[in-house]
């Protein structure tokens, strides 16, 4: 699925949804198969939300092939159709690879730029991809 909307000056999940989608989107990833009224109790906990503004959110994650819909009864229950760990994955490498197809070597060289306040971990694991890469590749 892909996010056509990505914001730059927000954090977290914010870079890709609108506050209330981001927060259901939370709430469900906590708790999937939850029903709008279990969604709405969760999102009371900050701040009181309408029903019917949940609802109209949840139905609109549906259509943008977010969510999946199951019945229950007259119940309908809400599930992520990706884990939020293969979200983000997918998001980053889409944005990643339309930033180096635009930017090309410019986009690489502001990430390696950023290394500059990565721990060494990080940079341990990517020069073992940059092998590993060299040896799929020769």
């Amino acid at each position: 699925m892909r996010i056509l909307n990505f914001k730059v000056g927000e954090r977290g999940l914010n870079r890709f949804f609108g506050p209330l989608e981001a927060k259901i989107m939370e709430v469900l990833w906590a708790r999937p198969g939850s029903s709008i009224r279990e969604v709405q109790t969760a999102l009371e906990q900050d701040k009181d939300v309408n029903f019917n503004t949940v609802m109209t959110v949840m139905n609109r994650l549906v259509d943008k092939g977010l969510l999946g819909k199951t019945q229950k009864g007259r119940t309908s229950l809400y599930q992520p159709v990706q884990s939020r760990e293969d979200f983000m994955n997918n998001q980053s490498k889409e944005l990643s690879q339309e930033l180096v197809d635009e930017f090309g070597t410019l986009a690489v060289n502001h990430m390696l730029d950023a290394l500059d306040e990565a721990d060494e971990g990080l940079i341990e694991r990517l020069e073992m991809k940059i092998k590993q890469w060299k040896k799929d590749n020769d």
